[in-house]
């Protein structure tokens, strides 16, 4: 069973179908599309609630959490771990509704995907990628204590652009010798 992470401001918990709304609502923002590297736009009626659906199906191999405020428990983005059993390490994904950006939720919440993944999951590696067009994307990674790792040119295709992105890893004995957590 999912865990429920909290942070100072955040609660951090499994999606629900009563999400499905609010993050077809946030998720289906342009902006928020334009930079994610699965989004679409519009999002369809109904993708959301498909979506929910498989993210209960993947338990053990990923973990979507919604974001949700402590405060009033409103839904504010998603932050998620893929994991790639064999070797160990998991893709960070992770996404907040426009009108949340630039007041350190996305770090907050990152930051404590990032402990979950190496206490409890004991995973070897985390890693994160970005378009590079998102700075601000990269700009979380780095704050949490991620390296960049490199870019690829043109490679992902988003509404007809090849478009460039970055990677950015961490491994467990960086996070454990720099006491991120």
């Amino acid at each position: 069973m999912q865990p429920v992470l909290e942070t100072e401001r955040l609660r951090l918990r499994p999606f629900e179908q009563s999400d499905a709304k609010e993050v077809q609502r946030l998720a289906g923002d342009i902006e928020i599309a334009r930079t994610t590297l699965s989004i679409p736009h519009p999002y369809p009626d109904g993708g959301a609630e498909i979506w929910i659906r498989q993210c209960r199906k993947i338990e053990g191999d990923g973990y979507p959490y919604a974001i949700v405020t402590k405060d009033n428990d409103d839904l504010i983005g998603c932050v998620s771990l893929n994991l790639a059993k064999p070797h160990q390490r998991a893709e960070l994904g992770y996404w907040l509704g426009k009108s949340f950006w630039g007041q350190g939720y996305a770090t907050e919440a990152v930051k404590r995907i990032i402990q979950f993944g190496f206490q409890e999951l004991k995973l070897h590696k985390i890693y994160a990628i970005a378009m590079t067009k998102n700075p601000a994307s990269s700009n979380v990674m780095k704050k949490i204590g991620m390296q960049f790792e490199g870019e690829l040119k043109q490679h992902i295709m988003k509404w007809d652009n090849f478009e460039d992105i970055v990677y950015y890893g961490l491994m467990r004995s960086e996070y454990e010798q720099r006491n991120i957590g």
